[in-house]
């Protein structure tokens, strides 16, 4: 079965809501998994539970049925979004239009390639979608 990560900020923005809608769309049309991912920021300090994020999403959306609800702890996002994905062996990843661009920073960082699609799909074998986010 394919598996959707979509990696979101709690509580959720309207660019988090964009990628949510745009995932929920992708698991129904695939009948697919959907991962829900937030990083907490060991830095910032706060901390949201899986139980907070899957109440704010299921308020937005409904319950979301084929839907697993993931809260991960480290320095950067991207990283820790990057690990998700590769140990979850997700087949798509969608992002939005924004933390596409945070990635092709830390591409360029770390490679000459900042195609964040060709690094994904060649590292990871992964499809990128991207959710288009309409300001609030």
């Amino acid at each position: 079965m394919t598996l959707i990560v979509a990696p979101v900020r709690y509580p959720l923005d309207h660019r988090s809501k964009a990628t949510l809608a745009r995932a929920i769309q992708l698991m129904e049309d695939r009948d697919a998994d959907l991962t829900v991912l937030h990083v907490n920021l060991y830095q910032n300090g706060h901390r949201v539970t899986r139980r907070d994020l899957k109440e704010a999403v299921e308020r937005e959306f409904g319950r979301v049925t084929n839907g697993r609800f993931v809260v991960r702890t480290g320095f950067l996002v991207e990283e820790s979004i990057l690990d998700e994905v590769a140990a979850e062996n997700a087949d798509v990843v969608v992002v939005g239009r924004e933390q596409s661009s945070l990635w092709r920073r830390l591409l360029r960082r770390l490679t000459s390639n900042p195609n964040i699609d060709e690094y994904l799909r060649r590292n990871l074998d992964c499809e990128i979608v991207t959710a288009e986010a309409t300001p609030s």
